[in-house]
């Protein structure tokens, strides 16, 4: 992933600790699985960032599970498309959902992940927590309940989310 293929929301880039969340973003990578082709950002789960996953949660801005996060992308998708029929403008690309992956799913969930975001292109950036499913979900949903992918799905909360990675 590069500087200049990656476009952040634009409060994130406007942000003074922009260019370090970018920064941590394209150097601290690591592949999908294995056999994969797409690395994705690596970061940790900071108090701050807990904290943004919470207020998203509670603003409603968060999307449990793969399954789930492939029809809303896909439904959303569906009214891109039909937007850009209609109008003449080209969309610009930036990133505008944000998927957290726990780090402890199996080879399989990784590909489909994956292919979730060779379909959705730019507009979607994965990254992978330095946690597990057991963790991620107690941390929003209680004790007991699990979480391998979260999806944020507003331009705040991605923002929120991003610019506390920063630490």
């Amino acid at each position: 992933m590069s500087t200049e293929v990656l476009r952040l929301p634009r409060l994130v880039e406007s942000d003074p600790r922009g260019q370090k969340i970018l920064g941590m973003l394209t150097t601290h990578t690591r592949l999908l699985w294995p056999d994969g082709t797409v690395e994705v950002p690596v970061a940790v789960l900071n108090p701050e960032l807990e904290a943004s996953l919470r207020n998203a949660y509670r603003a409603g801005r968060v999307v449990r599970g793969l399954e789930n996060a492939e029809k809303r992308l896909a439904l959303e998708q569906q009214g891109l498309s039909l937007a850009d029929r209609k109008s003449a403008v080209e969309r610009g690309v930036r990133v505008s959902r944000l998927l957290l992956l726990a780090d402890d799913g199996a080879e399989r969930f990784y590909r489909n992940v994956e292919s979730l975001l060779r379909r959705h292109g730019p507009r979607i950036l994965a990254v992978r927590l330095d946690v597990n499913a057991a963790t991620l979900g107690e941390l929003l949903f209680g004790p007991g309940r699990l979480a391998r992918l979260l999806m944020l799905e507003h331009k705040d909360a991605v923002t929120e989310v991003l610019l506390s990675m920063a630490g």
